[in-house]
């Protein structure tokens, strides 16, 4: 066998298609079909992680823009997730990086070419508006089948620039987004911490979405809303008779979201008691719903969310340690409005045109922008957005807002 070449067991032939274009899906599998290859498909970077997670591959054949991972930052997890597995990708200069070389690499380099990509070509110079909402699948009998999980639309652009959903180019938002990047194909726990306001359940919704977890359900819990003596059955759930008032079984949220992402925010404000039911749950993945002696097995990815300085909470004894460890596998770190003034008129657009949605839309003078710019935003992104909202209605039929029709709460500590 050839140096850097290797054998994978079950892996022999077997090969996943990365890429958001179904037509380049098609065109390759095809042509590898035909020289006995078992082909996987993948709409994108996570999906593509997940294949090669549930099932060995002996090669990767990566497209050149990828609609929810950066082509680099993939490589990277790639490289460090399987460095056994061949990459092959289309724009040859992206191969430099030092790798696993198939032994039947030919093959798949004649495939390429007899499917009309041309080494070094780059298949997708310019996205097309398709391709940013995510292709549809393909599944033909006998040529390639796609992967297990449902790749979410993709509406992240391409380049250095924040994903979709977090408008902004603050240095502290692209961090969020890589961060956002690089753990959403895993099943990792994550927490995010940041001022209330500031879009934590955003980036909650946008890890579910990139996740090889998309296509199952999405639950969400607010600690702080649930009344402390119904938050353990609305969390593990309950059979019927088991506290006053249960007249029926319920399932828990936990059990909800099994397959899928259970978002916890507010965390901060979950009672000792319950954290410990938490906990185990997070060691063992059994719940045991309220009532019941027998546990339950449930697959779910935790998010959690809080404002409050938990690591801190956790040393002075308001927060078990133990848990704040599971919890904050991995952190993200939301910043506050007031920390990136430069990004509140690239919010104001975003909001604008999602009020726009139904009808005309209005623009914002310079005198109102500038009185955005000059505010504090103590209650963050979300009071930007009831700001700009109570703006609109305030200008009437008008199509400018203007800055008579921008006014600020007096105190915003719940916006």
């Amino acid at each position: 066998m050839a140096a850097g070449a290797h054998s994978i067991p079950g892996a022999m032939r077997s090969a996943v298609l990365a890429s958001a274009d179904a037509d380049f899906r098609r065109r390759v599998g095809d042509a590898l079909s035909g020289l006995r290859w078992q082909v996987r498909e993948a709409k994108g970077g996570a999906e593509a992680l997940a294949c090669l997670e549930k099932a060995p591959a002996e090669t990767v054949v990566l497209d050149s823009w990828l609609p929810d991972l950066e082509i680099r930052e993939f490589i990277g997890e790639f490289r460090r997730l399987h460095p056994e597995v061949d990459l092959v990708t289309v724009d040859a200069s992206m191969e430099a990086e030092a790798g696993a070389r198939s032994p039947r690499r030919n093959e798949v380099l004649h495939a390429l070419r007899s499917a009309e990509v041309r080494d070094g070509a780059i298949w997708n110079t310019a996205p097309s508006e398709e391709q940013m909402v995510g292709a549809s699948r393909v599944s033909e009998a006998g040529h390639s089948v796609p992967c297990a999980v449902e790749e979410p639309r993709a509406e992240a652009k391409s380049g250095a620039a924040a994903i979709a959903e977090l408008i902004g180019s603050h240095p502290e938002m692209l961090e969020v987004s890589r961060r956002i990047r690089l753990v959403a194909p895993r099943s990792t726990q994550v927490l995010i911490e940041g001022p209330t306001g500031s879009g934590k359940d955003v980036v909650a919704q946008t890890l579910h979405r990139l996740s090889p977890r998309a296509s199952r359900k999405w639950v969400a819990l607010n600690c702080a809303a649930i009344p402390e003596a119904l938050l353990e059955a609305e969390l593990f759930g309950h059979t019927r008779g088991a506290f006053t008032g249960a007249e029926r079984s319920r399932v828990g949220r936990i059990e909800a979201a099994s397959g899928g992402t259970l978002f916890l925010d507010e965390i901060g404000e979950m009672p000792l008691a319950l954290q410990a039911k938490l906990l185990r749950f997070l060691e063992t993945g059994e719940i045991q719903r309220v009532g019941e002696n027998e546990p339950v097995k449930v697959d779910v990815r935790i998010v959690a969310a809080t404002h409050r300085p938990l690591a801190r909470l956790a040393a002075e004894g308001g927060f078990r340690q133990d848990l704040y460890y599971r919890l904050a596998v991995f952190l993200i770190r939301m910043p506050a409005l007031a920390g990136r003034t430069e990004d509140i008129e690239a919010l104001t657009e975003h909001f604008l045109a999602k009020l726009a949605a139904d009808g005309a839309g209005k623009s914002i003078s310079k005198e109102a922008m500038a009185r955005l710019l000059g505010h504090k935003w103590p209650g963050n992104v979300r009071e930007l957005a009831h700001v700009l909202e109570r703006a609109w209605i305030l200008a009437e039929d008008r199509s400018q807002i203007d800055v008579g029709e921008i006014e600020f709460d007096e105190v915003c500590a719940v916006c």
